[in-house]
Order: structure tokens, then sequence, then C-alpha cells
């Protein structure tokens, strides 16, 4: 039986100026997601974990944790833009609307440069704009991303899956 091969993410090859690359998930977030991610961290704004606290703000509610907006955006943006690489940095984030707990997340990431490394051969830079967008159309987060990513002659080889062995 023919073994096909799954999606393994673009390599520095793949990128062009001007792509939008749409996640084709949807995540929505929960109240449990929120508290725990926010009390992991350590984060004592009660905005994010005390129902009766955010009843008494502007937002009338708990809002989810950014840094969680972020962290899913990023995530749901893996497969198309970092599988294959690794992050160098976050930059110009901004929130321009809240995220509530049962608001669902998409993200889309458009290809704004691209160049060759000067340090590493076997690597490409690729920066993109990415937007968090929740189910009414409403950005929630929008954020530029810069990422170094392989290139296909080099990356390393996947053969994670294991060798099937007769008992």
């Amino acid at each position: 039986m023919p073994i096909k091969a799954g999606w393994e993410g673009r390599y520095f090859e793949d990128f062009e100026i001007g792509d939008v690359y749409r996640c084709r998930l949807g995540r929505t977030v929960t109240e449990a997601d929120n508290i725990w991610f926010t009390l992991l961290t350590n984060n004592t704004n009660q905005i994010h974990f005390n129902n009766d606290y955010g009843k008494r703000t502007e937002f009338g509610r708990c809002l989810i944790n950014s840094v969680l907006t972020l962290a899913i955006v990023t995530g749901l943006g893996v497969a198309d833009v970092s599988e294959n690489g690794f992050a160098l940095g976050w930059e110009n984030i901004q929130l321009p609307n809240p995220l509530f707990a049962g608001d669902t997340l998409y993200s889309e990431s458009e290809v704004v440069e691209k160049r060759e490394s000067k340090s590493k051969p076997k690597l490409g830079i690729v920066k993109v704009h990415t937007r968090g967008i929740q189910q009414e159309g409403k950005i929630v987060i929008d954020y530029s991303r810069t990422i170094m990513v392989w290139k296909r002659a080099f990356a390393p080889k996947q053969g994670l899956f294991p060798e099937i062995k007769a008992d």
C-alpha cells in the first residue's frame, strides 16, 4: 500500500510576497482556557478570571487574556507560516477589539517580506502580517511576525513516524 505524504508546511522557496494564508481551522476560546492560561502565567489582573470584577468594567464581563489571544492566533498560522522554521520576533502587536469567552478566532497571514539569511545560508527570513479575527469579522489582534525558515534542500528530515515491527 503506498504511503501518501501529508502536509509538511512551507519552505523558504514556497513563500511569495503578497500571498495570504487563511488557516482552515477556527478555535473557540473558552472561559476555562482563559482562566487556566491566566493563572498558569501568574497574571493577577482580575479582568481575566473574576466574573464579578469583569461585570463592573466597561466590557461588562471578563476579557480573554491578550497573550492567550496572541498564542492561539500564532498557533493557528503555524501550519502555513512556521512549520519549517522558528520565530525571530513579533512587532507592532495591536488589540483593536476585545475577545470574550465563547468567541471563535480565525487567523490570516500575508507575506510582506522575504530575503535570504546573510548569516545562515541554509535558511531564509520571512515576515508576515497576521490578523486574528473573531466570528463577527472584528479584528481582535494585529501584528507582524518574523520567522527564520528552512530552505527545502537543507531542512531537517522528518522521519518521525516509527517503523512498524512484527511481533
